[in-house]
């Protein structure tokens, strides 16, 4: 399996990783784009996900961490790291 692939075989692209490392994070789900300015919070597992992105761009990889901290079928984790990797391309366009 290619490391940005899913399990299903699906190609997966993760938000380009300069992007990622400028994101400034809080504890508490604060998340600021100090280059646009743009901020917006996530929940717990976002913010997981997030950091997670951040140090690493294996997707199994993350998925792997993510399991190892939640109690979570793998496939569910997959799916909601694909999801959020998502919406953060989206958002910073």
């Amino acid at each position: 399996m290619d490391k940005n692939q899913s399990g299903h075989g699906q190609s997966v692209d993760l938000p380009k990783a300069d992007v990622l490392m400028r994101l400034a994070l809080s504890d508490s789900g604060f998340v600021f784009d100090p280059v646009t300015g743009n901020s917006f919070t996530v929940n717990g597992s976002g913010l997981a996900i997030l950091r997670r992105l951040q140090h690493e761009t294996d997707l199994a990889g993350i998925v792997a961490s993510l399991r190892e901290e939640f109690d979570v079928a793998p496939l569910d984790v997959e799916r909601d790291v694909i999801e959020f990797a998502n919406l953060l391309r989206n958002a910073f366009k």
